[in-house]
């Protein structure tokens, strides 16, 4: 059963949907040993099949050059017109099958029963009322005692059962029931448990995995709830045991009677390669070194190695590394000539718990894998919040309700079709910009205090301030030549009727928006005794530079401040004019968005795009408010110059570093550690969930169920969905991150010998990593532990004056499919710099 949680979905609930590798099992195997290994154990599509490739390659989306460079690496120059030929000509037949549900499949075959369609939706039913987060009006019962135990005492109080037969029902209340003991009556044979246990459990992946994961931690669950797999396991035993019994009796025999021993086989076997394998592994470092040949010519193209010093600058915009920031860091810096934009993790390195005023819970605004020792409190927070009568709780009452639903139910119709031709936001929607007050007070400084219930620490010391202070200016590389005003522009977003917000909400804070963590920073930042310090340490703050927090909402693209009261009387006047770049900056930010939107004219006016850009993110019947990450495919660490003139469609995660500040790595490893982790994550989340929509991603959202506040499913029976739905994976190419970074590969080298998890990721080429050496300003790409040239075959990047003219003449998608979709990532340009 431990083996089993290793390979089972990993996702946690919906309010902290945090990106992962969905195959995060075979991490330990390099990429193609291990993606083809969970396609043979467990029936994954793992990458385009050949008919797709060969599409693509006519399409010039796979390059000639390209595709027999990867030929020659892999079989030699001898070979390569033989395996061109195989690769665009040759017909194969795939012969791999899955292992998983063989054994299970027996019900079907040998006892004419799909034990399945009569178990499932018994136990889903029970596992997601015991979970239940808020949708169900009572509790289940006997919540403190764990699950298996509650619904003992909760059949032991009932007067109906979910058990029909005497068996299962005296198993049910026996102490000494085990996993064991139960597979002994439904299997028989031992040597078989291991593999119907998997059968079993994968048959509904996504309820088993969310067991596992809560199991592991509850944390979570707002409303605590104690599970285990093994509870679980034992529950749908019994609910065999009992279906069983009713169709046959109490005379039926195990399932190992029906299996022959020379059918017994082990479920994760080593891999051994074969041409068919060797094949999909070539085409597809094709189709990513495609489009990575043509990044990497124009960065180095681009690429000067020479600092470039603003020493007049109107602000300093610190954005998230998000690559949906990368277009409006373009816009800003293009309206405004003297602004400087940089990219951090969008926690801003200050990790902690917050509590909302009257809020009953503690949110985690930091990296999943972090657990914060700080709590944040809110107070004073005078933004009026809405109410919609049509939520009342009277609408749970058996009379009341319905009187209210049948008299409700008139302007509820009419705000419904209201919605269709005026959407706006209402309180039923998730609004990014409420997650913290404009104005309120937070508890930032501690002062002594610690929370009673769960001796969290409220508020951070001057000396824990300054350490996160020094160490996300360090990583950033901004240690002088402060602005007047500095934004923390963290970033959320509004959506409605989206189960999936919290995906498109800051992974960086367990997805949620940033706005805390941007105010936090900003204090903390402007603390005079902090300043005092950092400038004893050699970073010296100007008097006249004050730290302003920010949320960009991604979906409306639209932009707010806060605790714009504490800025001076000349700072105000320039956030006045800076205010009015961010808004012309939004508005061809929106316009570059909406091209991949079917139902926006991008030849409108900027005003009319940007206006239909925030109707979508509040209307109830669109699917897509924005597309999340789609399209992800780079990573880029260094300063800002190395990616400034090259356009590079939204598809770049930048993070700011400064090699000249860290000669020896120090910052980078701080840099570079969460980038498998989150940014990798990211891109194979959408990797596996675009290729196999189906086992691997959540399929279309049009059907989605939401289940207890925990997850989502097809109909009020089906299993959990992990990974993405449809509607955020049209626009994505499949292609693994590549990772740049701007330093000596020997500095890199040294960083990534020297921390195993770190180096895992790219020797094992999950992530690709190519170095820009700002010395001899070649390009160093790393395979198999070394460093080792890598020379762009493209032939050149066009170079353009008017982007809004490149976007309006982007091909207009007829229809989201996502062969129409993946055409329309736009070419490298270059931005003509005058």
């Amino acid at each position: 059963i431990e083996e089993l949680k290793h390979y089972l979905p990993s996702q946690t609930p919906l309010k902290d949907f945090v990106h992962h590798n969905s195959l995060h099992a075979f991490q330990n195997n390099d990429f193609f040993t291990g993606i083809f290994k969970a396609r043979d154990a467990f029936g994954y599509n793992v990458t385009l099949n050949i008919s797709e490739f060969r599409n693509l390659y006519q399409d010039k989306r796979i390059r000639k050059e390209i595709l027999d460079r990867c030929i020659v690496e892999k079989k030699g120059l001898g070979l390569l017109d033989d395996w061109r030929e195989k690769l665009l000509h040759q017909e194969y037949t795939p012969t791999h099958k899955s292992k998983i549900g063989l054994l299970r499949n027996k019900w079907k075959t040998a006892y004419k029963l799909n034990l399945d369609n009569k178990v499932q939706p018994i136990l889903f039913r029970i596992v997601c009322s015991y979970l239940d987060q808020g949708i169900a009006i009572d509790n289940f019962p006997h919540l403190q005692t764990g699950f298996f135990t509650s619904l003992q005492a909760f059949e032991k109080n009932s007067y109906s059962s979910f058990f029909k037969s005497k068996r299962a029902k005296a198993l049910l209340n026996n102490p000494d029931i085990t996993v064991e003991s139960l597979l002994d009556i439904v299997v028989g044979n031992p040597e078989i448990y291991q593999q119907y246990i998997f059968d079993q459990q994968f048959s509904h992946r996504g309820w088993s995995g969310m067991v596992a994961t809560l199991e592991q931690s509850n944390s979570s669950l707002l409303d605590k709830k104690i599970i285990s797999l093994i509870d679980f396991i034992k529950v749908e035993l019994l609910l065999e045991i009992d279906i069983l019994d009713q169709q046959f009796g109490t005379n039926w025999q195990p399932l190992s009677t029906c299996y022959e021993s020379q059918e017994i086989f082990q479920l994760l076997e080593p891999y051994v390669s074969n041409e068919y394998d060797e094949i999909l592994t070539i085409w597809q470092e094709a189709f990513e070194w495609s489009y990575y040949d043509e990044v990497l010519f124009a960065l180095q193209k681009n690429y000067t190695g020479k600092e470039e010093l603003k020493v007049d600058k109107s602000f300093q915009a610190i954005f998230c590394i998000d690559e949906r920031e990368c277009s409006l860091r373009r816009h800003v810096e293009f309206i405004d000539n003297k602004a400087e934009t940089f990219g951090a993790p969008g926690f801003f390195g200050v990790e902690f718990y917050f509590q909302p005023q009257n809020g009953k819970f503690f949110e985690k605004l930091c990296p999943a894998p972090v657990t914060p020792k700080y709590l944040i409190l809110e107070s004073a927070n005078n933004t009026p919040k809405e109410h919609s009568f049509l939520y009342h709780k009277i609408a749970h009452s058996l009379i009341g309700g319905w009187f209210f639903n049948l008299s409700a139910g008139f302007y509820s119709a009419y705000e419904l079709i209201r919605n269709i031709f005026s959407p706006k936001m209402t309180p039923g929607i998730s609004n990014a910009f409420l997650h913290v007050g404009e104005a309120s007070d937070l508890s930032i400084e501690h002062k002594g205090h610690f929370d009673s219930k769960s001796n969290l620490q409220i508020g951070f010391t001057v000396q824990e301030m300054t350490d996160r202070v020094k160490a996300q200016l360090l990583n950033m590389g901004l240690i002088h030549n402060f602005a007047p005003i500095i934004y923390m522009v963290a970033h959320g977003s509004s959506s409605a009727n989206n189960p999936h917000h919290g995906a498109h909400d800051c992974g960086a804070c367990s997805g949620r928006p940033g706005s805390v963590n941007a105010r936090v920073f900003s204090f903390m930042a402007n603390h005079p005794i902090v300043r005092k310090s950092l400038l004893d340490q050699g970073i010296a703050i100007p008097n006249t530079t004050q730290f302003i927090g920010g949320l960009h909402d991604t979906a409306a693209d639209q932009i707010a401040f806060f605790d714009t009261s504490i800025l001076t009387a000349s700072n105000a006047v320039l956030h006045q004019q800076n205010l009015q770049t961010f808004e012309a900056a939004l508005d061809l930010n929106a316009k570059e968005r909406s091209r991949r939107f079917a139902s926006i004219d991008t030849k409108s006016t900027l005003k009319e795009v940007r206006n239909e850009i925030k109707k979508r993110a509040v209307s109830l019947f669109e699917p897509r408010p924005e597309l999340g990450h789609g399209s992800n495919a780079l990573c880029i660490i260094g300063r800002r110059n190395v990616s400034k003139s090259v356009f590079l469609d939204r598809r770049a995660f930048l993070n700011s570093y400064d090699y000249h500040i860290d000669p020896d790595g120090v910052l980078l490893k701080n840099v570079i550690s969460p980038i498998g982790p989150v940014c990798g994550g990211i891109n194979l989340e959408y990797y596996f969930s675009r290729i196999d929509n189906l086992k691997l991603g959540a399929g279309t959202k049009l059907p989605h169920n939401v289940m207890g506040l925990i997850g989502v499913a097809n109909s009020i029976d089906g299993d959990l969905r992990p990974g993405l739905p449809l509607q955020m994976i049209e626009v994505h190419d499949p292609i693994r991150l590549l990772v740049v970074v701007e330093q000596n590969p020997n500095i890199v080298k040294k960083v990534l010998d020297e921390n195993k998890a770190i180096k895992d990721w790219y020797i094992k080429n999950w992530i690709h990593l190519v170095v820009m050496n700002p010395t001899d300003q070649k390009l160093y790409v790393y395979k198999a532990g070394n460093f080792e040239v890598y020379a762009p075959i493209s032939l050149g990047v066009q170079t353009m004056d008017h982007l809004e003219t490149v976007i309006e003449n982007a091909t207009e998608m007829s229809e989201f499919t996502i062969e129409n979709a993946t055409k329309e990532n736009l070419p490298i340009y270059l931005i003509n710099k005058k």
